[in-house]
């Protein structure tokens, strides 16, 4: 599917480089820590029913832009601007994988009256004290792939992009391209993935889609069920996609846009 990627300018006046593909109702797409990858399979398949329109957070693209982010606020605010600058034509479905998630569960807490559907895939945001979470900052590439995704030896090759982590130089590589964004994600991920969302979950009157891998191990599925139980305000459904982890938008991708597509058009 062919990708139209353009540069828009928030209010704030800062540059995002946004991928935009397919047609219909519009959804609005916040990556994870990983970033945007070259592939998408996922959104390749939402877009056959929807205008997908993915926006790189500050810090993940080319410029130098992580210095306008410094906090939770921040990132919730910048993804309106976002919605604001793409200049939509309707109320937006808002989709998010893993950071994006807790920053759309964030942006839905603070005007649920500007999205339309939201669905959470993989999200951080709540901690549970019994489960902690791994700390993904203290990990080597070959260990995220580990708990990222339920079959290992792809994670490794989408997580290097066709590197070999077994060679020197190519992991040298890896950790420099990685630092930039590791080190934006960081300002809300770590020390821990906790900044109290858990207090504003009850906001959100959206209806929501939790859609988790059943064998996730980044944020198992107790951490599902615990939005599903703060999510007062809405029915949420959780639905669990076998043979994936973590990276779920990536390992069954077909599975997940299926879910998202079901949801989104009832």
């Amino acid at each position: 599917m062919s990708v139209d990627i353009h540069t828009i300018t928030t209010r704030k006046g800062i540059p995002a480089k946004v991928h935009t593909r397919g047609s219909g109702p519009p959804v609005v797409f916040f990556h994870g820590a990983g970033g945007v990858f070259p592939f998408e399979p996922m959104l390749d398949l939402v877009a056959e029913h929807f205008t997908v329109h993915g926006a790189e957070w500050p810090g993940f693209g080319e410029e130098s832009t992580e210095g306008s982010i410094e906090d939770m606020l921040d990132f919730t605010l910048h993804g309106w601007d976002l919605v604001d600058a793409l200049q939509l034509d309707a109320r937006p479905h808002v989709v998010g994988h893993s950071m994006g998630g807790m920053i759309a569960a964030e942006m839905a807490a603070v005007n649920p009256s500007g999205i339309d559907r939201l669905v959470l895939v993989g999200s951080a945001g709540v901690w549970v004290e019994d489960h902690p979470a791994p700390d993904i900052f203290a990990m080597l590439p070959m260990e995220l792939a580990e708990v990222l995704f339920a079959d290992p030896a792809m994670g490794e090759a989408v997580l290097a992009g066709g590197l070999d982590f077994n060679d020197d130089a190519a992991l040298e590589a890896f950790m420099v391209t990685n630092s930039r964004r590791l080190g934006t994600a960081a300002k809300i991920l770590f020390p821990i993935p906790n900044r109290r969302l858990s207090k504003r979950l009850y906001r959100i009157t959206n209806p929501t889609l939790l859609l988790w891998g059943a064998q996730e191990r980044l944020f198992p599925t107790v951490y599902a069920e615990r939005f599903k139980e703060m999510l007062v305000s809405t029915k949420a459904e959780l639905q669990l996609i076998d043979r994936a982890g973590h990276m779920l938008p990536y390992e069954q991708p077909a599975a997940a846009a299926a879910a998202i597509a079901e949801f989104l058009t009832r």
